[in-house]
């Protein structure tokens, strides 16, 4: 690194909390569904965010977080055609709150103190602040910036701005770590130093330069640190 990193900056939802912990409650629920209708339900929750941030106007405002999740898990349970009871939908609902953070997630974001350590999300602020602080990973945290103080989701160049502003930093000093290919994508477009967790060994992403570290683990963070 030839600028020293002043700040770091962490996507939340599948890279320091793991999406997919829900599968089991969701197997519980739907025996032989689980794995398959965390798969869907995830993959349409990014999919709305990036369609209603292009459709956004007067006429179709933008739903938070919270609303695309409950639309793409109905998707998902439409899907698979499972009638799920008003009570069990809701469980799941429910348990998106009380996520797994991965392993090593704690000590990793510890280890890279006296940097300044944010999250930067797609979700509400109702959503992230009760996980945060039941995983015990707020006493390893900064502090939470969400999309919904610039009204659309990532990877608008609006959304990277915000960690920005508030770090009153250029963005080369700036950290943002991601497991989300096309977000890691969207933060190097911006400026952002990327260091993307392919915890899945996925190709790397082709519509925009690549991160400027692929990394296996948030452990692997910490020995890549500017001295």
């Amino acid at each position: 690194m030839t600028t020293p990193t002043a700040a770091f900056v962490f996507d939340a939802y599948g890279t320091l909390f793991d999406v997919h912990s829900i599968a089991a409650l969701a197997e519980q629920l739907a025996p032989g569904n689980g794995a398959a209708l965390s798969r869907i339900w995830r993959n349409k929750q990014l999919e709305y965010s990036w369609l209603q941030s292009l459709m956004a106007s007067p006429r179709f405002p933008r739903e938070d977080f919270a609303a695309l999740t409950e639309h793409a898990l109905d998707y998902a349970l439409a899907a698979l055609v499972l009638p799920f009871s008003p009570a069990d939908r809701q469980r799941l609902l429910d348990g998106y709150r009380d996520l797994a953070p991965f392993g090593g997630a704690r000590e990793a974001l510890a280890a890279l103190a006296p940097h300044p350590r944010w999250i930067l999300s797609n979700g509400t602020r109702a959503m992230l602040e009760p996980l945060v602080k039941s995983t015990g990973l707020d006493q390893v945290l900064d502090g939470i910036m969400t999309v919904d103080d610039v009204g659309i989701y990532k990877p608008s160049p609006r959304v990277y701005q915000l960690a920005v502003d508030r770090l009153g930093l250029r963005p080369d000093r700036i950290a943002f770590v991601s497991s989300n290919g096309w977000d890691a994508a969207g933060a190097k477009a911006f400026g952002f130093r990327t260091f993307w967790i392919n915890r899945d060994g996925v190709p790397t992403e082709r519509h925009a330069a690549p991160p400027d570290y692929a990394i296996g683990s948030l452990s692997d963070l910490v020995p890549l640190i500017a001295a």
